[in-house]
């Protein structure tokens, strides 16, 4: 096995990890969350679906050689550089520093934690001021989209620009959460004026 092919099974088993993770967690939550009976609104079906395409979407894009790719006249026009060393070691590094802070934060979260799609305040939620929700908000969301962005300069792929077509997304999310949460949990509204959403101490 070549360097490539290892570096390629490296990037996917962070992947991979990262979806195991978010399952035991989940699993060891059991039945908490107040929406979990009986049919989902079709919305919520929507965002699972999408959700469950763009994962299979990037396991299936980590594991194409960017050879076969470049051969692929319909595709070619997605590789960045025809000498990616510098955005490998780049991307490779966000990529990793993003994975662990969405594991770190998802970790930290433990049982208040609660889907995208079905964001809720859930029984028994306090405020998780700790670790890195010590200094933001979100640390899932950040881990997760740096996670991305460094996955594709990683495999030196023009598609690191859809990041940038989510943030808007994320950040649009992130505000309904808080305002919910602010209506609905006692002290986070304290906890949102000490802490920023997601860079520390910046935004």
């Amino acid at each position: 096995m070549n360097l490539i092919m290892i570096h390629r099974v490296f990037l996917l088993a962070g992947l991979v990890g990262h979806k195991l993770v978010w399952i035991f967690l989940k699993r060891r939550q059991g039945g908490k969350h107040v929406n979990d009976s009986g049919p989902l609104p079709l919305k919520t079906k929507l965002v699972k679906a999408c959700k469950l395409t763009i994962l299979l979407s990037i396991l299936a894009q980590t594991m194409i050689p960017e050879s076969w790719i470049a051969d692929q006249s319909w595709l070619a026009f997605l590789i960045i550089a025809d000498d990616s060393s510098v955005l490998v070691v780049v991307g490779t590094v966000l990529y990793m520093f993003g994975l662990t802070v969405a594991i770190l934060g998802r970790t930290q979260l433990g049982d208040n934690w609660s889907d995208i799609e079905t964001a809720q305040v859930i029984e028994k939620q306090r405020v998780v001021s700790r670790g890195l929700y010590r200094f933001i908000r979100h640390p899932i969301y950040t881990g997760d989209l740096m996670l991305l962005c460094g996955l594709e300069l990683a495999l030196n792929s023009w598609l690191v620009l859809g990041v940038f077509l989510l943030m808007p997304i994320v950040m649009r999310k992130a505000v309904q959460e808080e305002t919910m949460l602010m209506d609905e949990l006692e002290g986070y509204a304290a906890y949102c004026t000490e802490t920023t959403r997601f860079i520390p101490f910046v935004v």
